[in-house]
């Protein structure tokens, strides 16, 4: 028997056996579609006994990645492939989908208008529109800004995994103004509101004089992939102001999760 499968894709083999056997695996039941692959065929198309074969098979299934055919003892590819494959689609389509809405918004609002993602536990604008009021306003694309001090990343934090805030403030978060929030607990209780309200808001967090609104933008699955927000000089963006715009912002969010494929009820 080969150690090297005879199953051959467009990319170059990984140097980790099991794992290039694995995306073998899963090439190989792209290919044959639903009529499913046996675990003979597949030991056969690896060049590895069944009983390996098998194992990666199994560990393909419990992550969800592969399936059985009921009775037939044949598997194809599992759900899990379709969500991987919505998120990424959602990911490609999040720009180009949110484009006109982002630039209405900020015609409405007359202010800047941001779209973020999580990257590497900051938040990093992919796109961003201007309003009337903020024609010299700062171009943000592409830079990351730390995601417990905006708006923006305080949504991605909300709706993230629990690892997502101790990564996001560090060992030794920097406090950008005195009202930037760098403790664990009150970051924490701060993300539970955001929850409850659906929308975040930092006021002269980042910088002094700066107030920012986002609210989440939901992919197919229904989570949270990127956030929507407005930034402006806090004389134009005051607090009482917040929860009206809010709305707004929420309107325009749930526009852009609809284009990209969501339609069910929000947290």
């Amino acid at each position: 028997m080969t150690d090297s499968p005879r199953y051959t894709r467009e990319v170059a083999p990984s140097k980790v056996q099991s794992v290039d056997r694995a995306i073998a695996i899963l090439y190989l039941l792209a290919e044959r579609g639903r009529d499913g692959v046996g675990v003979t065929e597949v030991a056969a198309e690896l060049g590895v006994h069944k009983s390996t074969a098998f194992r990666l098979i199994e560990a393909l299934e419990i992550g969800d990645l592969v399936e059985q055919v009921a009775e037939r003892g044949k598997y194809h590819l599992g759900r899990g492939i379709v969500r991987l494959a919505g998120a990424t689609t959602a990911q490609l389509e999040l720009p180009i989908e949110s484009r006109p809405v982002c630039r209405r918004l900020a015609e409405e609002l007359g202010e800047t208008v941001n779209l973020a993602i999580a990257d590497a536990g900051e938040a990093t604008n992919i796109l961003q529109e201007y309003g009337s009021s903020a024609i010299t306003g700062r171009n943000w694309i592409g830079r990351p800004t730390p995601m417990y001090a905006t708006a923006s990343g305080k949504v991605l934090l909300a709706w993230g995994d629990a690892e997502l805030v101790h990564k996001a403030l560090g060992d030794d978060p920097v406090a950008y103004t005195e009202h930037t929030i760098t403790d664990v607990a009150v970051l924490e209780a701060e993300l539970q509101k955001v929850r409850e309200h659906g929308w975040a808001c930092t006021i002269e967090e980042f910088e002094l004089g700066l107030n920012a609104i986002a609210v989440p933008i939901r992919g197919a699955t229904g989570d949270v992939v990127a956030a929507v927000g407005v930034s402006a000089p806090s004389y134009r963006l005051p607090v009482e102001s917040f929860t009206e715009v809010a709305e707004q912002l929420l309107t325009g969010a749930a526009e852009i999760s609809s284009r990209i494929g969501y339609y069910g009820a929000t947290e």
